[in-house]
């Protein structure tokens, strides 16, 4: 049995990407099938088929997934189990069951070596949690810690029993990031970071007005850039820093994190000193934009502060 925990930050070792995107009928309206006269009406039966309404459900409210088979004595044991504790927690997660046998792609995409086998779903990202028959009490606690992980990420919806999700109340924005916001909504880069910039000096320990500094300025930066050619003029020149920055940017914009911060890396140890500190601080600023937790951003300050000792 693994360490029934969930991880700091989503993970995305299971490959769901031949999921998304297909047609599917809401589970509120039928598919998949919740409220069974056997069942709490938040728990459902899921198949390949209807897969990715489960992934967009799970931008709203978190979602369990069960991998059990009707041959296997521990699911049975440990289905009452799951079932008890989604209604315990009131339709803030639910409950996606797949028959592995009925469901191989499931199966595969989860990798279901052995059952059963409980992950989670949040924001359409996997998260794994245990497998085999958990005691009821560690399965609550990794219940509490997945929806503490799942505020973080902005999924806090509640299911009621009906099965019209509620969606949560947004809290009014601060003055200078609506500002901000209704700048960004106009395509207006340099107005946002106007505003955020405002908000800093107001507040230097604004966190959400940094981290929206750095995204607006990324943003701003790439407009008008174009990959291909951005690509060709780094290829050629591999020492101009500019070029290289550009393709660093459009690389995080574009989620190829790992090769924008080993491209300024690199960058970074064959420069001299003036040049160093613009891609040290660009650096800096990219890590901003993907998130001081992310572990990708954690492995390339160690790199960057073993090049500078």
């Amino acid at each position: 049995m693994s360490t029934p925990a969930p991880g700091a930050v989503l993970r995305g070792a299971v490959d769901l990407s031949s999921l998304r995107g297909r047609p599917a009928t809401p589970p509120a309206a039928g598919a998949p099938t919740a409220g069974s006269p056997d069942r709490p009406p938040l728990v459902f039966d899921v198949t390949d088929a209807d897969f990715g309404q489960v992934l967009e459900l799970s931008r709203t409210v978190p979602v369990v997934v069960d991998l059990w088979a009707e041959w296997c004595s521990p699911c049975k044991q440990l289905s009452p189990v799951l079932e008890k504790l989604v209604e315990e927690f009131g339709g803030r997660l639910v409950l996606a069951k797949v028959d592995v046998d009925a469901n191989p792609q499931l199966a595969q995409s989860f990798r279901a070596q052995s059952i059963p086998l409980v992950v989670a779903l949040v924001a359409g990202q996997p998260v794994q949690l245990f497998t085999g028959a958990v005691p009821e009490q560690q399965v609550r606690e990794v219940f509490t810690q997945l929806l503490e992980l799942a505020a973080t990420h902005g999924v806090t919806g509640v299911m009621p029993t009906g099965g019209d999700v509620q969606e949560p109340e947004e809290p009014a924005l601060p003055p200078l990031h609506q500002e901000a916001f209704d700048a960004i909504e106009r395509g207006d880069f340099a107005a946002a970071a106007s505003a955020y910039e405002q908000a800093l000096a107001e507040n230097p320990r604004d966190v959400d007005a940094k981290a929206g500094l750095a995204q607006v300025r990324l943003l701003g930066r790439v407009q008008g850039l174009d990959l291909a050619a951005a690509r060709a003029a780094a290829a050629a020149a591999p020492a101009d820093v500019r070029v290289q920055l550009d393709v660093a940017d459009l690389d995080v914009t574009g989620g190829h994190v790992e090769d924008a911060f080993g491209r300024l890396l690199d960058l970074f140890a064959a420069s001299g000193p003036e040049d160093r500190t613009t891609v040290r601080d660009r650096l800096l600023e990219l890590f901003g934009v993907v998130g001081e937790e992310d572990p990708r951003v954690l492995q390339a300050r160690r790199q960057l502060t073993s090049l500078l000792f």
